[in-house]
């Protein structure tokens, strides 16, 4: 330190005396200039109470982002002790069923985003995952098959999401199905939408019969979310939007009618899956965040960032629907319509573990049977 800067900085630790004006004005007379060790003194303290702001503000900005976040995420904590679980099932998931982890999807008919409850979920799925070899099955519950709803009374399957939400449809698939899930997606129009459109599109055949209906479901969603939408004008294996993906979506006519659907909807999420495969990981986790407000899901945001990290190692490997054409049937349940039924539940759910688990000797539950029973008593005149 030279002597100059030294003898500056010894001036500066020596105390100021303020005279009576600079009591009575605030710490300076009137019209008096302020020195320049004033001067540099206050520059400092506005530097320091600048940081001191801007530290504070970026406070403020992480508090709003995680309140927002929490506000717009759709992320629910179930009462998993409200969730049924046959007992026999606990024993399975130490052997046949052990290794694989079954999440439930849902689509409900919704443009307002009425995710939670008081909605049908048109389109029920079970997305089954081998976590050793990464390969998934999919397989798409029938919304209109009878079963028990979870709380001993039968009607259309998708009646459960409507009256007890998430949970309760949880419930009546783990019931009649003899599955153990605790976890689920519900998606909307919105969120398929802006998904796919996400990801650049998806690659589906279509045919003639079908875009007429794909264009008439795209005019309606398009009203009612109060977005544009392109016409479809031409079919074959094509690139759709969003919004045209999800219009294919609903399509039952044209021959099929929901078995046909449904092939449709696994159809449109295995393209999904095809296109997340070719995305960057930095590129899926955006997606994730984008989208994540339009879902109504068990799962936290970053775990599913995690799974899309490593999307390139599953690979969706076979798709059916329940109840399997060899042992159902339709016809009209009393006050309940129209409806699929499970010829034999236990069958049927034997076909189901020797699908997703490779379990040829599955001996489904009590519970399974009973219901299997009532189902047929039920439906005895429809057939």
């Amino acid at each position: 330190m030279t002597k100059n800067n030294k003898d500056a900085y010894e001036e500066d630790k020596k105390p100021v005396k303020k005279s009576s004006a600079s009591k009575s004005s605030g710490g300076k007379a009137p019209g008096k200039k302020l020195s320049k060790k004033e001067q540099a003194k206050k520059t400092r303290r506005r530097i320091i109470l600048f940081i001191v702001e801007i530290f504070i503000l970026l406070i403020m900005v992480m508090i709003l982002y995680i309140t927002l976040s929490g506000e717009k995420a759709g992320k629910v904590d179930l009462d998993y002790e409200d969730i049924i679980i046959n007992d026999t099932v606990k024993k399975a998931e130490e052997t046949t069923m052990k290794g694989y982890r079954n999440i439930a999807l849902f689509g409900v008919d919704s443009t307002t985003g009425a995710l939670s409850k008081n909605t049908r979920s048109d389109c029920i799925m079970i997305a089954s995952i081998n976590q050793d070899t990464g390969d998934c099955k999919l397989v798409s519950v029938y919304r209109d098959t009878y079963l028990n709803l979870s709380n001993d009374t039968y009607n259309k399957c998708n009646a459960a999401y409507a009256k007890g939400g998430a949970e309760m449809a949880i419930s009546m698939l783990n019931m009649n199905l003899d599955m153990n899930i605790t976890d689920f997606v519900t998606v909307g129009f919105a969120g398929l939408s802006d998904t796919i459109d996400a990801l650049g599109g998806v690659y589906i055949d279509v045919d003639d019969n079908e875009m007429t209906h794909l264009n008439s479901y795209q005019l309606t969603m398009a009203d009612n979310l109060k977005r544009d939408y392109t016409p479809l004008r031409e079919t074959g294996y094509i690139l759709l939007d969003g919004l045209q993906a999800t219009g294919y979506c609903r399509v039952r006519y044209g021959g099929g009618d929901d078995f046909r659907r449904t092939e449709r909807q696994r159809e449109v999420l295995s393209a999904v899956a095809d296109q997340a495969r070719k995305a960057t990981p930095t590129a899926l986790t955006q997606i994730a965040n984008n989208v994540f407000s339009e879902v109504y899901t068990s799962l936290d945001l970053t775990e599913i960032v995690e799974v899309l990290t490593h999307v390139t190692d599953y690979n969706i490997s076979e798709t059916a629907g329940f109840p399997t054409e060899e042992y159902r049937t339709t016809g009209t349940v009393g006050s309940k319509g129209s409806c699929v039924i499970p010829v034999d539940l236990e069958e049927n759910v034997k076909w189901l573990h020797q699908f997703l688990f490779d379990d040829y000797e599955y001996e489904p539950s009590s519970t399974v049977k009973e219901c299997s029973q009532k189902i047929a008593a039920d439906t005895s005149g429809a057939r």
